[in-house]
């Protein structure tokens, strides 16, 4: 799939799919409590996404049994292939700036269970990294136009200000927790390999 959009579409739904198979009804349910948080979820785009990943052979359709079908109506399941698997899995060891920008950071997020420390260590860095330099700008910007600004025009500045400087903080919990995760599992390491 092309663009970031659907790149977070397709991320969203392989993912989704990994944790098990679901029709569509479904999926579009945990794409809209998923994506939803973060951005807005266009229905329009699943079906041609799930389309195209068909058509790459990362997901399957099964089609349930006759004596399952309620209503008349049969409800088409996707499934991860092994194809499907390895594109996430390639996906989710992305960890430049597509990763840790506003439209895919919360996906990346969601399946960071997925993800190896290292790059999950990247992927939040580099978002601090964002944040920080956005702090700076909108601090620069407020300096240069407080006087020319009404009063509620400035506190709406202020409370993004505040928002992303509460993001950074979380941030910088988080990397702090990952760094001490990855330093208490490298001596494990290597005691296992001094005793071979």
């Amino acid at each position: 799939m092309a663009g970031g959009q659907g790149r977070v579409l397709e991320l969203a739904v392989l993912g989704s799919l990994h944790e098990t198979p679901l029709h569509g009804y479904e999926l579009r349910k945990r794409l809209n409590a998923l994506l939803g948080m973060f951005r807005a979820f266009s229905y329009g785009s699943l079906y041609p996404c799930l389309r195209s990943l068909l058509a790459q052979g990362l997901i399957a359709e099964e089609q349930p049994a006759p004596a399952t079908i309620v209503g008349g109506r049969s409800k088409i399941v996707y499934k991860l292939t092994a194809e499907g698997k390895e594109r996430l899995q390639e996906m989710l060891t992305q960890a430049g700036p597509s990763a840790w920008e506003d439209e895919s950071f919360g996906v990346h997020f969601a399946f960071f269970r997925h993800t190896e420390a290292e790059v999950r260590l990247r992927i939040l860095e580099g978002r601090r990294s964002r944040l920080e330099e956005r702090l700076d700008a909108v601090r620069t910007a407020l300096a240069r136009t407080r006087e020319r600004l009404d009063s509620y025009t400035l506190e709406l500045q202020r409370h993004g200000l505040e928002s992303v400087e509460r993001e950074v903080r979380w941030l910088n919990e988080l990397i702090a927790t990952e760094r001490r995760a990855s330093s208490e599992e490298r001596p494990e390491r290597d005691t296992t390999s001094t005793d071979e």
